[in-house]
């Protein structure tokens, strides 16, 4: 299950983008983290140019932006909505191992979060 921003570069073109940074200064020693935080923010930030820029043509247009927004930047989906995605996995074999211990993972933590009865 994978809680990701929407807009969220492949990790392929992350390490593309890293490949082509200069060196840190520090011994030659690069900074992967800041880098890989760099790129993500230079994505999204891309990504939020574009989305306000649609959203002045759907204005001056008269059309309803917040459908755009929605469908643009969609909520991220509900730890039930997750459960039960990983339920459907499960019982149909859907994963590999893995993937099963962190659906089971997923679906425990949905059931923590019920109320006592």
């Amino acid at each position: 299950m994978s809680n990701q921003h929407s807009i969220t570069p492949p990790p392929e073109l992350v390490q593309q983008w890293r490949e082509q940074m200069p060196v840190g200064i520090f011994d030659g020693y690069k900074y992967p983290e800041r880098e890989k935080t760099l790129c993500l923010v230079a994505a999204r930030w891309g990504a939020d140019q574009e989305l306000e820029a649609c959203c002045a043509l759907i204005d001056n247009w008269g059309l309803d932006e917040a459908d755009l927004r929605a469908a643009r930047r969609p909520k991220p989906p509900s730890l039930k909505e997750q459960a039960l995605t990983a339920l459907h996995a499960v019982a149909t074999g859907a994963n590999d191992t893995r993937e099963q211990y962190q659906d089971l993972d997923t679906i425990r933590a949905a059931l923590k979060a019920l109320p006592n009865e």
